[in-house]
């Protein structure tokens, strides 16, 4: 096992400082950042069936909608009026993602393109009495828009955190595992049980016993 030292020379003094303060000593610090690097990845699987079931339930009911209201399954394009200017760019950079090197445009290749911070807003109270009341409720069968906002809303900020390579053995990790199953449950408890059967985070957990603190 590399030394400290080994890696703040490879990944700079600043990303180690809160592995250090964290451990009793550098050779807990090293295992930390590999636990942190494991558990990330680990969290980065369950996290991105979420996020793809998520995206795709408010897609199917959004297309649902807009093909009723506006006869078209251009929905991101429907909700324009609707919606702010940074949700409208965003589906604009989405459709040019969408349709690079001469591709057809598609919604299922556009909505591919939009990530889970686009969902997040999308969720926002701002559209409590329209887009939500309109068809998005139907996603999340008798859930209250404000606690689907704010669970998706912890599962961004833990997923930016990962995807930036961040500390997370700071944080609440069994509660946001549990969050991010009971989310995929409030679309469909078997696609839950489908996500939580092959989940290795909680086991990966339990080995955090030997910082004498639990995540």
């Amino acid at each position: 096992m590399p030394d400290l030292s080994h890696l703040e020379s490879w990944f700079s003094h600043d990303r180690l400082s809160p592995y250090r303060r964290a451990a009793s000593d550098h050779r807990d610090a090293v295992a930390l950042y590999e636990w942190n690097a494991e558990v990330s990845a680990s969290f980065w699987r369950t996290l991105g069936h979420v996020e793809v079931l998520v995206r795709n339930a408010l897609h199917r009911e959004l297309t649902a909608w807009s093909q009723q209201r506006y006869q078209t399954d251009r929905w991101y394009a429907a909700i324009d009026p609707l919606v702010s200017e940074q949700t409208r760019r965003d589906t604009r950079e989405a459709i040019r993602r969408g349709t690079r090197n001469g591709r057809a445009e598609t919604p299922g290749r556009v909505v591919a393109e939009l990530n889970l911070g686009f969902w997040r807003f999308l969720l926002a109270r701002r559209y409590d009495g329209t887009l939500w009341r309109y068809c998005m409720y139907r996603a999340f069968p008798g859930k209250r828009r404000a606690d689907v906002e704010r669970a998706v809303s912890e599962l961004h900020v833990l997923r930016n955190r990962i995807g930036h390579h961040e500390p997370i053995h700071n944080r609440p990790l069994y509660a946001l595992l549990a969050l991010s199953l009971e989310v995929a449950s409030w679309i469909d408890p078997e696609a839950r049980e489908w996500i939580a059967a092959g989940d290795l985070t909680p086991s990966l957990l339990a080995q955090r016993s030997w910082t004498g603190k639990q995540p």
